[in-house]
C-alpha cells in the first residue's frame, strides 16, 4: 500500500503526522491535545466554573480544622524569627494606621472587599479583551488558590491581631467595620487560623501581573504594580498578616504559574491575544 499523503492550504503534499495512524490519529493523545489547546472561554461555563470554585475554596479552607494552640505557636515563631531578621515592623505599623481613623477604617474596607472585586474585574476584562490569554491566566488563580489550601492544612496560623500578649490591635473590631469575615459577628464564618499564605498577596499580585503584562495604557500597568503594593500596606496594617505570610502567597503564585507554563508551553501574556483559528479539511474555522 503507498504511503498516504496531506493536502495542505498551499497545494502542497506533506506527509502524515506521526501521530497519524492507518486507523486515524492517536486518541489519546488527540484528547490531550484538545484539553492542552486554548479554546474560546463560554460565559455561562466561566461563571459556574468561578462559583463553585470559589465555594469549594471556602469549604475546603472553612473545613480545616483550626488547631489554635499550634497556630498560636506558629505565630510566635514566625514573629520571633522575623524579629532576628530585623523585619518586625508589622507592629509598628499596625499602631501607626490605627492613629489615623478614616485611613484605617478605608484599610479596613479595602481589605474586606477589594480582593473580590478587584480579581473578578480583571477575569472579565480578560474574558473580552483577551480571550486567547483567558483560560491560561485562569489556570495560574486557580493553581494559586488550590496550592494555597494545602498551605492552610500543614501550617495553620494565628494572624498577629490573635496573638497573646503581644499588643497588636484589632483594627475591625475597634473601628466597627462592617464587612469583614476576620472579626466581629462574622468570625465564625471563617477559618481564623488560616493565614499562611496570604491570598490577598497571592491574588493581587496575580491581578497585578497580569494588568502590567497585558494593559497597553503606561497609567493602566502603574496601577497593575500599585495595586498588590498597595494590598501588603493594608494587610499588615490592619494585624492580618504577618511580611511571611505574602511570601507564602508569592510562593504559591510562582506555583500557579509554573503550573500554566508547563500545561500550555508558554507563560500567559506571550500567547496570541485572540483564540488562534483552526483549520479542519481546508476550511479555516473561527474558534
Amino acid at each position: 500500500m503507498g504511503e498516504a499523503t496531506v493536502k495542505t492550504l498551499e497545494g502542497r503534499t506533506a506527509s502524515p503526522s506521526p501521530m497519524v495512524t492507518e486507523d486515524g490519529p492517536a486518541p489519546e493523545r488527540t484528547r490531550l491535545g484538545k484539553l492542552r489547546s486554548v479554546r474560546r472561554p463560554r460565559i455561562w461555563f466561566e461563571i459556574l466554573l468561578i462559583a463553585v470554585s470559589y465555594w469549594t475554596y471556602s469549604l475546603i479552607r472553612n473545613a480545616v480544622p483550626e488547631q489554635k494552640a499550634q497556630a498560636l505557636r506558629n505565630a510566635d515563631w514566625i514573629w520571633e524569627a522575623e524579629k532576628a531578621l530585623g523585619i518586625a515592623v508589622e507592629q509598628t505599623v499596625n499602631h501607626a494606621a490605627n492613629s489615623v481613623t478614616w485611613l484605617i477604617v478605608t484599610m479596613n474596607y479595602y481589605y474586606a472587599t477589594l480582593h473580590f472585586v478587584v480579581t473578578i474585574g480583571v477575569l472579565v476584562w480578560l474574558y473580552r479583551r483577551h480571550p486567547g490569554r483567558y483560560a491560561p491566566t485562569r489556570l495560574v488563580l486557580f493553581a494559586t488558590t488550590g496550592v494555597a489550601l494545602v498551605g492552610y492544612y500543614l501550617y495553620p496560623l494565628a494572624p498577629p491581631r490573635l496573638m497573646n500578649g503581644q499588643n497588636f490591635i484589632d483594627t475591625v473590631l475597634v473601628h466597627h467595620t462592617w464587612g469583614s469575615m476576620a472579626s466581629g459577628n462574622l468570625k465564625n464564618m471563617s477559618n481564623q487560623y488560616a493565614a499562611m499564605p496570604s491570598m490577598h498577596i497571592g491574588w493581587s499580585l496575580w491581578c497585578g501581573l497580569t494588568i502590567f503584562a497585558l494593559a497597553t495604557a503606561p497609567w493602566a500597568k502603574i496601577l497593575g504594580l500599585l495595586y498588590p503594593t498597595l494590598t501588603l500596606v493594608v494587610i499588615v496594617a490592619t494585624a492580618n498578616h504577618f511580611w511571611l505570610d505574602a511570601v507564602g502567597g508569592l510562593l504559591c503564585l510562582g506555583f500557579g504559574y509554573g503550573l500554566s507554563y508547563v500545561w500550555y508551553g508558554s507563560l500567559p501574556h506571550r500567547l496570541p491575544r485572540q483564540v488562534p483559528d483552526r483549520v479542519r479539511g481546508g476550511t479555516v474555522l473561527t474558534a
